[in-house]
């Protein structure tokens, strides 16, 4: 009887081994592409258009330092022929659902380090990469070239003349939008060229045009930090001796923070909300990236313009 029960579980077993094998797809059971973010999303699909399936990770209106995943979203990461992701530590819940496919053979594309990267320049980030790469229209010309590399190098059965005029077409609008947006910013004397917002997440706008960022009220470059009084009394002083009129706050959260920099200081200023991290539902005025990072700009504009 023992030898019985022995014989059919060495059997079983070759069995056992190729279920657990088909846990991880291999390169041939691998098929789309998946995406993070919804401001790569939309980049992705834009290069791609139809040609094969795209899945984002994140919904419209999500944070993406806090944003997870289902196990069923998670179980897709090992499924994609590419994974496209932000890096420089944005997507802090679903980094090690990344490392799992990625160390699975899963191709993965960390766009953000490969647009020239800069560093938070002060507070609790100081010296750490900034993630928030998209505030750049040119920076974000030149991921839309690198995803269409990587979609063509990796991404079976597609026409790469599609993809690279995909690439080419999109490319253009950012192109027009980085013009647009600079013309709008010249108008902005310097000596009103200063920024405060709820977390430091406009480093790349500033850099490209002449900006100079005062602080922010969360003194990192993450939303899951939290100000300490002493944070905000410091800011507070930096915003009185910079005559800044204005403090841009995420729009999901415009007031929430802001009210307790009035609470802790005293300091009256206006908000303005801004689309900083994340599209929005279509019709809800940033559905996509040339329509959010349209919309901050034009809003900047007016906050910071000479009264």
């Amino acid at each position: 009887m023992v030898a019985a029960l022995t014989r059919r579980a060495l059997v079983s077993l070759p069995v056992l081994a190729v279920a657990l094998s088909s846990c991880t797809a291999t390169g041939s059971d691998r098929s789309g592409i998946v995406v993070t973010t919804n401001i790569l999303g939309d980049l992705v699909r834009n290069v791609v258009g139809d040609q094969t399936e795209v899945t984002v990770l994140m919904a419209a209106g999500a944070d993406p330092h806090s944003f997870g995943v289902s196990a069923q979203q998670a179980a897709s990461l090992e499924r994609a022929e590419l994974l496209v992701h932000n890096g420089l530590g944005l997507e802090e819940g679903v980094l090690s659902h990344i490392e799992a496919a990625t160390a699975s053979g899963v191709p993965g594309l960390a766009v953000g380090e490969h647009v020239d990267p800069i560093e938070y320049g002060a507070d609790e980030s100081a010296g750490q990469p900034d993630p928030h790469f998209w505030t750049d229209p040119v920076r974000v010309g030149e991921a839309v070239a690198i995803i269409a590399d990587h979609v063509i190098e990796h991404v079976a059965g597609l026409d790469a003349e599609r993809v690279r005029a995909g690439a080419d077409a999109y490319r253009s609008q950012v192109d027009d939008l980085h013009e647009r947006t600079a013309e709008l910013f010249s108008r902005i004397p310097d000596e009103h060229r200063k920024l405060v917002t709820n977390h430091h997440v406009f480093g790349y706008l500033a850099e490209r045009y002449g900006f100079e960022v005062i602080g922010a009220v969360i003194p990192s470059g993450s939303t899951l930090a939290s100000p300490s009084g002493s944070d905000l009394k410091d800011l507070a002083d930096a915003v009185a001796a910079s005559g800044v009129p204005v403090v841009f706050a995420d729009s999901s959260q415009p007031e929430r923070l802001i009210a307790a920099m009035a609470d802790e200081t005293g300091l009256d200023i206006a908000i303005v909300p801004l689309f900083t991290e994340s599209l929005t539902e279509p019709g809800q005025g940033a559905g996509t990236y040339l329509e959010m990072a349209a919309s901050n700009a034009e809003a900047i504009a007016e906050g910071l313009a000479p009264r």
